[in-house]
């Protein structure tokens, strides 16, 4: 049972309501009225404030210590010393809409609206002013927002280059840790939205249907599930290079730090995870930190990767289409495919269809026998990473793309041929792609994994999935440069060239 304090009408209390809303704009004479109908109340650690359903008409507010508003079990957000909770009491008598229990020992002013109400102890006039405070704060749902957006729970950030895949993830570790009792927030749009910092740069994800209507007046909130099968990344910029800089990683360190976030998730490819990693290095250890791969390349070793299966299926699929035109029409297709670094994208879509050769960053052919070999068939399909001698063609200033610098490759080792060579550029319409069984599976393994990881204290961990089995890799053994089986590399050749550079595995 809270315990009655005795109270004082001091100076001190006086100059403390005069800082709380709705009474700041009262006089002191007003405030000395008011103060004399008020008793203060002590709370333990995890005591219930009130309870939903409860009809009263008593508010607190808070002097000492900390009360979270709770709705279905979640809470909602946290009242702190200079607020008041329960509000809605003075202005009508529903009954409360949630529970409130004190996070920490909490002392609080009472004030009872029956009391308020009545002329023989309150002025009517100073019980009009206050009244109307009190309904101005609870129709502004911006009060409420920015309330919300205070204190964050576990802070999800979506950054790098599209892939499919973002969105179910997002909405299977909103469903996981809302299950936990966890408040699951999000950035707009990724890093650059965590430096700006606005309360309108963030928004409230909430998985479950009762909770979302008592929650959806408030503006940014989000319903999930829709997210489980959604294309696209819907709360992610451009790939925001300024974030490199110390100065602009330390605004990201004191935002975090501002809004009390207990855990940050960065969902993306090798960028997101390099910013999240630094970040990691400047957040104190009680900032758990983590990060779930999301990218076609799958660049980052020892995990499958969200999103790979579903590129692969869709990479493999296009290239199915211009083998059959190639056959057709006796043309030779050399297009470009996603792999930057080790190629897997590029390699197991030139797999899955059978094109004829795939033309990895690592490899180096003899030209000239390509070229002969080439110009004996009547048509081709070569598949060409990216990142294919990316680094010669920046040096030499090409503008090129990977799959024309190859040709120009070809033509200047004498490829002599009837097929009309065709180059086609990377399509980012694979990143589009709906995301398929596989990485939706992929996404709710990893999630699962998350959830596990910060029920058990962990930090600075990556939830991994490889060779069917479940387990995390800490942030200083991730290696974002996966290579792939030079065995596979040698499958994808049906030229018949041999490849020198020699492929680690």
């Amino acid at each position: 049972m809270p315990k009655t304090l005795a109270y004082e009408n001091t100076a001190d209390v006086i100059s403390f309501l005069s800082r709380v809303p709705p009474f700041e704009r009262l006089t002191t004479d007003e405030l000395c009225e008011v103060a004399s109908l008020l008793w203060r109340q002590h709370f333990e650690q995890g005591e219930k404030v009130f309870e939903q359903g409860d009809h009263s008409s008593e508010a607190y507010i808070v002097e000492s210590g900390k009360i979270s508003f709770e709705k279905l079990g979640h809470i909602i957000r946290f009242f702190e010393v200079g607020e008041v909770c329960g509000r809605s009491a003075m202005v009508n008598d529903m009954p409360r809409s949630g529970s409130a229990f004190a996070v920490e020992p909490t002392t609080a002013l009472v004030i009872d609206r029956r009391k308020l109400e009545d002329a023989r102890c309150l002025n009517p006039r100073i019980y009009g002013k206050i009244c109307m405070e009190f309904a101005r704060m609870l129709t502004n749902p911006t009060t409420e927002e920015e309330a919300m957006y205070r204190e964050i729970d576990v802070l999800l950030l979506q950054d790098g280059g599209c892939a499919p895949g973002y969105n179910p993830v997002t909405a299977f570790i909103t469903e996981y840790l809302e299950n936990e009792k966890r408040r699951v927030f999000i950035t707009k749009e990724g890093f650059i939205s965590l430096v700006k910092g606005q309360t309108e740069d963030y928004r409230r994800l909430v998985y479950s249907v009762a909770l979302y209507r008592q929650l959806e007046r408030i503006p940014g909130v989000i319903f999930s599930p829709p997210l489980r099968e959604a294309r696209g990344a819907d709360f992610r910029t451009e790939r925001y290079s300024d974030f490199k800089k110390p100065e602009i990683q330390k605004k990201a360190v004191e935002e975090i730090l501002r809004r009390k976030v207990k855990v940050l998730v960065g969902i993306g490819g090798n960028g997101t995870f390099a910013g999240i990693n630094a970040l990691a290095k400047q957040l104190p250890k009680t900032v758990q930190t983590f990060f779930i791969p999301v990218t076609i390349d799958s660049d980052i070793y020892g995990t499958e990767c969200i999103g790979q299966h579903t590129g692969v299926e869709v990479g493999a699929e296009k290239i199915r289409c211009y083998m059959a035109d190639a056959r057709t029409h006796h043309r030779c297709y050399i297009i470009e495919m996603m792999g930057a670094a080790g190629g897997y994208h590029a390699l197991h879509s030139c797999l899955g269809a059978g094109a004829h050769l795939a033309v990895l960053p690592q490899s180096k052919f003899d030209m000239k026998k390509l070229a002969e070999a080439i110009s004996q068939r009547t048509s081709t399909v070569i598949v060409v990473a990216e990142g294919y001698k990316a680094e010669e063609r920046k040096a030499k200033g090409i503008k090129q793309n990977a799959a024309e610098y190859f040709r120009d490759e070809l033509l200047a080792a004498g490829l002599q041929t009837r097929q009309r060579i065709i180059c086609e550029a990377f399509s980012r319409d694979i990143r589009g792609a709906k995301p398929n069984n596989m990485d939706i599976t992929l996404a709710q393994r990893m999630a699962r994994k998350l959830a596990e990881l910060i029920r058990t204290g962990e930090t600075q961990m990556m939830p991994a999935v490889l060779a069917d089995r479940e387990y995390a890799i800490h942030f200083d053994e991730i290696r974002t440069e996966n290579s792939v089986d030079s065995d596979l590399a040698q499958l994808a050749n049906r030229l018949g060239v041999h490849n020198s550079e020699t492929v680690k595995t």
